[in-house]
C-alpha cells in the first residue's frame, strides 16, 4: 500500500490484518514517536471505564499483545472481565483503528522471551514497580531499583511472576481515514465462522 492515504481505497480490502500490517508499516514511516502506541481500554467490577497509552509489541492473526504487570489497575481489571479495547491514532495519516475483543493471557515462553529482550534497567523496574498503587516518595521508587539492581548484578533477572503479556483477540476492527468536510471513511470487520463480515459505516 501506498504511503499516500488518497492514493488507494482501503475499504475494498477484504482482510483486516494485512490492512493492519500496511497501515502500521506507514505510520513507522511517518509517525515521529511510538507507531505502536495505542489507548487501551478497560472496566472495573463497577463498570466505570479506564484508559491509558500502551506499546503493541507483537501481534498476528491470533490477537494483538502488550505486556504489563498483571497486578496493575489495568491488569486487575483485564483479569476481572477478560476483555479490552484498543484504539491506534496515527495524526500524520490521519488514520485510526478500534479494536475490540476478549483476551487471552499470553504463554510463559512468549512472556519470557520479551522479558529477556528488554534492556536490563526495565527488567530491574519491573521489579521495583508495584506498578499502579501509592508510592511515598520519589525516593522509596529509587531505593528498590538500588536493591533489586544489587540483587541482580551478575546473570540473568529472571520474570517477575506477576509480569507477563496479554492478547486481545479481536471480535471486530475497524478503520477510519480521514476526509475533508468530515465525510470520512470507515469499514468494519466483524468476526464470523471462518472468516470475517466487512461492513462500510457512515462517517
Amino acid at each position: 500500500m501506498s504511503n499516500n492515504p488518497l492514493t488507494n481505497d482501503f475499504t475494498e480490502s477484504t482482510e483486516p490484518f494485512e490492512l493492519f500490517r500496511q497501515w502500521l508499516a506507514d505510520a513507522s514511516q511517518s509517525e515521529p514517536n511510538d507507531p505502536n502506541a495505542f489507548a487501551l481500554s478497560t472496566v472495573d467490577s463497577d463498570g466505570m471505564p479506564n484508559v491509558r497509552m500502551v506499546l503493541l509489541k507483537g501481534y498476528d492473526t491470533s490477537g494483538f499483545v502488550f505486556y504489563t504487570n498483571f497486578e496493575s489497575t489495568k491488569g486487575r481489571e483485564i483479569l476481572g472481565s477478560m476483555k479490552a479495547a484498543m484504539c491506534f491514532h496515527w495524526k500524520s495519516l490521519r488514520r485510526q483503528v478500534r479494536i475490540r475483543g476478549t483476551v487471552e493471557t499470553a504463554s510463559n515462553e512468549e512472556a519470557d522471551e520479551y522479558y529477556a529482550s528488554r534492556p536490563r534497567g526495565s527488567r530491574i523496574g519491573a521489579w521495583a514497580s508495584k506498578q499502579s498503587r501509592p508510592l511515598e516518595s520519589r525516593f522509596a521508587l529509587e531505593k528498590a531499583v538500588a536493591e533489586y539492581t544489587a540483587k541482580y548484578a551478575i546473570g540473568d533477572i529472571p520474570r517477575p511472576p506477576y509480569w507477563s503479556g496479554f492478547r486481545i483477540v479481536p471480535v471486530s476492527i475497524e478503520f477510519w481515514h480521514d476526509r475533508p468536510f468530515r465525510l470520512h471513511d470507515r469499514v468494519i470487520f466483524t468476526r464470523a465462522e471462518g472468516g470475517w463480515n466487512k461492513t462500510r459505516l457512515y462517517p
